[in-house]
Parts: C-alpha cells; structure tokens; sequence
C-alpha cells in the first residue's frame, strides 16, 4: 500500500511589505573613523546613505512591522498564515527561534515557524521553501520574512565593512495561485571558500577563554574578504541568473525587472551586463539609499521598486540572493 498524497497549489507572491529605520546615516557620519571619503564610499559601493535602527528596535519588531504591512496588502491577518520563514543572521539568541518570538507576539502562536541562516541568500531560500511547500500540500499561506539588525554586528572603525551594513526589514505573503507565479530555484553553495564572510571572533573563542570577555576578545563582527566576494558574485550570479531564466522558460527581455541582492551596486551593474539584460528591464538601485540589509535587501527593493514603478505589478521580476558561505538561491518571480 502507498501514501496517498493529497497535491498543493502553483503558488504567487501576494504582498510585499517592509520597515525602514527612520534613522538615515550618510556617508559623512562614518569617513572620519575610517579615514575614507563619501567620494570613495559611492564609488566603491554605489551608497550614498544607510538606515540604522533605534536602540529599542529589535531584529522582531521590525520583522513584525513589515508582516503586518504585507498581510494588510494581502487582505489576510495573521491567523491565516499556517507557515512562517524567518530569515535573519543578526538575532541575538541561538534559541528559541525568532520565527517563533514573531508568531507570538502577533497572535498567531500555534503556526508552524522556523529560522533560517542563509545570510543575504536568505529570503530566496525562504521564497523557494515556500513555494514548494505550498505545491507540497503542506501549506496554504506562507510568511516569508527577512530581517537584520546589522549594526550589532558590524565595528564602526573596521575600513572594509563599517560603510556597507544596515538595519531594516522585508516579508512576502506566498499563496496559492491558478498559474505559477514562483519559478524553480537555482541553488547552492561554494563552500571551499565560505572563509570569505565570517563573524569574528566566534563564540568558541569565548567558550575557550572563559577568563576573558568582550574587553578582551572584542564584539563579533562582520569580516569579509571584498575583493573575493565581488569577483565571486560578479561571475557566479550571473550564470545563476541566467539558469533561473531557463528554468523559467523565459528569457531577459520578458523581464520587467532585475531585484538581485542589494550588496553593491557596480556588481548589480556588472551582473545585468554580463546577462545581457535589455535597457527595458527595471533594475533595483535600493542599496544607493539603504545600504546592504542582508535577508532583508531584496523585499525591501522589491517595494522601493514598485512604489516608483507601480506600472511593474504583475511583471516578471528575476531576484537573487548571495553572501555568507558562500551560498546563493535565484528565481524568477511574478511581482504582487
């Protein structure tokens, strides 16, 4: 005798919604500890300014503000999520989850919830889970959220990263849908160089030297090794793009628009010309005005883009995120 096996929905996103910090942080509040310029920063990296959050905003609460946006925009409530994805490397506890601190304090406790750590790959990890899990049979509405508080981990006088991390969050409601809205996820990792991106120094450091302490070892922060990761985002992801648009069925002029990870923006550039994207696609520049957010840069450009461009709702949109690990996940979606 076999399982029977009841089939699910093609599945679409139906909502985006997103929260930004109020607070803006040009390039000219950080130079001085990092003898820079604001001419070299947006050279460099393409950002002008940074959101950075209050002491009393938590990688939840902006987690939940976002959510409540995009379950507002999806006429549903909270209690119409049977399934929450939560993708975030900044929460400050290793357990209990925060997908599980979010479903509570939004009233919905008894949904099924979990983290997931994919650094800024995070929130296409979650969209992919979503949809199948929705074409699974095994849920109907998934809450798809990314959200960073990277200034708790980012040292303010460290040249190479202190002018690129920030604070903000995004969520995608995922729902059934009469025609797929959500294409096939190209996926994976290099993992021989995951050296790359690191958070330093790690908890064993402290575990290992029980008589020392922050004073001594110093906060974990973000290291990277940016020459590394651009090379390897500029000529990886465009042919992780390029296997998202086949396994699509599509190609890049069906494209409305190209929401890849908010990182840089000279590889955002290099990545559209390396795909040959055609002059008509829209192509999100959120990180020009919000820095790099991690899981929550792609949502959070996805809405930056629609609310100037509203013309793009119901369009084809190519995303795609990279980062820590190094792990990647790309697909194209229909935008809400």
């Amino acid at each position: 005798m076999s399982i029977k096996v009841k089939t699910g929905s093609n599945s679409r996103i139906l909502a985006v919604g997103t929260y930004r910090p109020k607070r803006q942080v040009p390039n000219s509040e950080i130079v001085d500890r990092i003898e820079s310029s604001d001419e070299w920063i947006q050279q460099r990296t393409g950002i002008e300014t940074r959101r950075f959050a209050a002491a009393d905003e938590s990688v939840v609460s902006m987690a939940q503000a976002a959510c409540e946006m995009a379950l507002s925009r999806a006429n549903l409530t909270i209690a119409d999520i049977d399934t929450v994805i939560f993708a975030t490397i900044s929460y400050e506890f290793q357990a209990p989850s925060a997908a599980t601190a979010l479903i509570q304090q939004m009233g919905n406790p008894k949904a099924a919830a979990f983290d997931i750590s994919a650094a800024c790959a995070g929130f296409c990890y979650g969209v992919a889970m979503a949809k199948d899990l929705i074409s699974g049979g095994t849920s109907k509405n998934v809450l798809v959220v990314g959200s960073e508080k990277l200034t708790d981990f980012t040292d303010p006088d460290d040249r190479a990263t202190a002018f690129i991390f920030a604070d903000g969050a995004g969520a995608v409601v995922i729902g059934p849908a009469e025609e797929p809205g959500i294409g096939p996820a190209i996926w994976g990792s290099d993992a021989d160089s995951r050296d790359a991106i690191l958070l330093n120094p790690a908890w064993t450091d402290f575990k290992n030297s029980p008589t020392k302490g922050v004073a001594d070892l110093g906060w974990p922060n973000i290291n990277q090794q940016g020459q590394t990761v651009f090379r390897w985002a500029v000529y990886s992801m465009s042919k992780v793009g390029l296997q998202a648009l086949e396994a699509a069925g599509i190609t890049g002029d069906q494209l409305a628009a190209f929401i890849p990870h908010q990182a840089n923006f000279r590889i955002i550039e290099t990545m559209a010309k390396e795909m040959k994207l055609p002059a008509s696609v829209v192509i999100a520049d959120d990180i020009k005005t919000n820095g790099n957010t991690s899981s929550a840069s792609i949502p959070l450009a996805m809405d930056a883009l629609l609310e100037s461009n509203p013309e793009l709702s119901g369009g084809l949109a190519l995303i795609i995120g990279y980062g820590a690990g190094l792990v990647y996940a790309g697909q194209v979606v229909q935008l809400p």
